[in-house]
């Protein structure tokens, strides 16, 4: 067997492997602390964010996640702010969100047919958000960070529309912005296994052994995963945007060591 089959093998067995523990431990009956519970129910949010939350389940994911009140993440394109309302309402005031947008690297192009058209961001309603705007390329955080956070957009970051970045230094930035056993949480739409990033553009999915491999290829370890977020009626064949939310997604969380 070549060593590139071998390898490759190898991180399917522990996605697997990682998934039945998840079944047992990181699944939809996580108990969810009162602070979360109460950030998801809080009345301010949009109602276009609650609408979501079916499909989201925020509530299993942050507590999945380990978010506390008093800590400070990174979010990685942040998008419209869904999780950024959530994370902020968690951290509390003792805590802080630094949120990163990326620059476009090349005309965006219109939203595909059917698709409408993102309105304007609603209002985050907290004041302990820092928002700012990078290269993919030189991407840059806040140093002891206790969580960094992407949803949905790790995939993006391989598009050339960011700019195609160095994905070994991309994750370097961001291990070196955690502070020792800081956690680096990845939730994205599921590619094909085997597939690498050949559907980053075309689907907006990504192969989870793909980002496996390329976290830990900068010193993360691989600590879980839940199946919260599982379709198994999706073949990952079918576009996002055609989806209605209801893709499969992987959601892993990486720690980088102690010591």
């Amino acid at each position: 067997m070549k060593v590139s089959a071998y390898i490759s093998a190898v991180l399917v067995l522990c996605v697997a492997a990682a998934s039945n523990d998840a079944a047992d431990n990181h699944g939809g009956a996580t108990k969810v602390p009162g602070y979360i519970q109460a950030a998801v129910d809080d009345s301010s949010r949009p109602e276009a964010d609650r609408m979501r939350d079916v499909n989201r389940k925020p509530a299993q994911v942050l507590s999945f996640a380990g978010i506390q009140p008093g800590a400070k993440v990174g979010e990685l394109a942040p998008g419209q702010g869904y999780y950024t309302r959530l994370l902020c309402r968690v951290v509390g005031d003792t805590g802080h969100v630094d949120t990163i947008n990326f620059k476009i690297q090349m005309p965006p192009r219109p939203p595909p047919p059917g698709v409408p058209a993102m309105p304007p961001p609603a209002p985050l309603g907290c004041h302990n958000v820092t928002e700012a705007t990078q290269d993919t390329s030189a991407l840059k955080l806040p140093s002891g960070l206790d969580v960094v956070w992407t949803t949905e957009n790790y995939h993006d970051f391989h598009s050339a529309m960011f700019g195609s970045p160095d994905m070994r230094k991309f994750d370097q930035a961001i291990y070196d912005s955690l502070k020792p056993g800081g956690i680096f949480i990845i939730e994205d739409h599921a590619a094909p296994t085997g597939s690498g990033v050949s559907d980053t553009d075309t689907l907006h999915r990504i192969d989870p052994t793909q980002v496996m491999k390329e976290v830990q290829a900068v010193g993360f370890k691989f600590v879980g995963q839940s199946r919260a977020l599982r379709n198994p009626a999706d073949d990952h064949t079918t576009p996002v945007f055609k989806m209605g939310g209801k893709t499969d997604k992987f959601l892993f969380k990486f720690q980088k060591p102690a010591a």
